[in-house]
């Protein structure tokens, strides 16, 4: 099992605050660092000092890193335009020396939307983007050097591009596609992604989701296989006393993290859900680390419990 920190920076954090907790799981042996991508707090948060944008700090942290694997879970289409996208994704995954995983997601939030002004359409809409953006961004890269890439699609036309500038990664960077939709998600994920997410599950209900994906897989007539992965909060102490304590630093219940497949308790329990992951069929797994500030928890987790599976 490998294990990622995932940060939620929209609740609070500055470009500081995630350089220390990347260079602290790099240092700790993690297989990676992701962010979000929103641009407004969740809940009752301060939020301060701000959002900031996902592939501004990707490409900071590219090049103030110099092994953990860096990405996002998962940009939303409607932020961005599929072939700038591409090109900003191409360029930090060249800073990071081909260390770049593109997580890529319909988008949900719309309050966030409201609140800088981005068009938020309907869900069904929502998800033909994410398609075209997934069919032009990998398009763009697996274009051979030299030649021209076209695309006519409902909302995105392409003529003529010369799909510059290319991944550092060969023949593409990784790209992770995740949700509990029953239909058009385990499509997306067997048509373009190299992983699958589902993303803060109850734990019995994930093998059924990797199953469709399998069989959109199947159908299509793929055969290169995908990694499966989840994402659960993260919330681990050397007692009792102190897992409370991190887990009102996050204004959460304990006994409702653990309901809804958190990576909760001591280091042994920890071990031991994390092992019903692994059962489940998953081989990667996403942390959320909601607490920037206390780093001794990354390590405790390193220490004494990823050192253990």
């Amino acid at each position: 099992m490998r294990l990622v920190i995932f940060t939620e920076p929209q609740q609070g954090a500055t470009h500081d605050d995630l350089l220390r907790v990347a260079k602290a799981a790099e240092d700790a042996g993690y297989d990676g660092f992701f962010r979000s991508d929103h641009y407004l707090k969740m809940g009752d948060v301060p939020g301060l000092p701000g959002p900031t944008d996902a592939w501004i700090t990707l490409a900071a942290l590219a090049v103030q890193t110099s092994r953990i694997r860096l990405g996002t879970l998962v940009s939303s289409a409607t932020f961005r335009l599929p072939g700038p996208l591409a090109i900003a994704v191409a360029q930090v995954d060249a800073m990071s020396g081909g260390r770049i995983e593109f997580g890529l997601g319909g988008g949900w939030f719309e309050a966030e939307h409201q609140a800088y002004g981005i068009p938020f359409p309907a869900v069904g809409e929502r998800f033909d983007r994410l398609e075209e953006q997934l069919e032009i961004i990998t398009g763009l890269w697996a274009t051979p050097a030299g030649a021209t890439y076209d695309f006519d699609g409902k909302h995105y036309r392409i003529s003529g591009s010369p799909a510059l500038p290319k991944p550092v990664q060969s023949p593409r960077v990784p790209v992770i596609v995740g949700g509990h939709g029953k239909k058009r998600t385990p499509y997306l994920a067997a048509r373009y992604a190299t992983e699958f997410n589902v993303p803060f599950s109850k734990i019995s209900d994930i093998p059924a989701q990797y199953a469709r994906v399998r069989a959109a897989a199947e159908a299509l007539g793929r055969t290169e296989p995908l990694t499966y992965s989840a994402a659960a909060v993260l919330c681990v102490g050397r007692d009792d006393a102190e897992i409370r304590r991190r887990a009102a630093a996050i204004g959460r219940d304990v006994d409702e993290m653990r309901e809804n497949g958190g990576i909760v308790g001591t280091p042994a329990e920890a071990v031991e859900a994390i092992g019903r992951y692994a059962e489940a069929g998953a081989s990667r797994l996403f942390l959320q680390v909601l607490d920037l500030s206390d780093l001794d928890h990354i390590d405790l987790v390193a220490s004494e419990v990823a050192a253990r599976l």
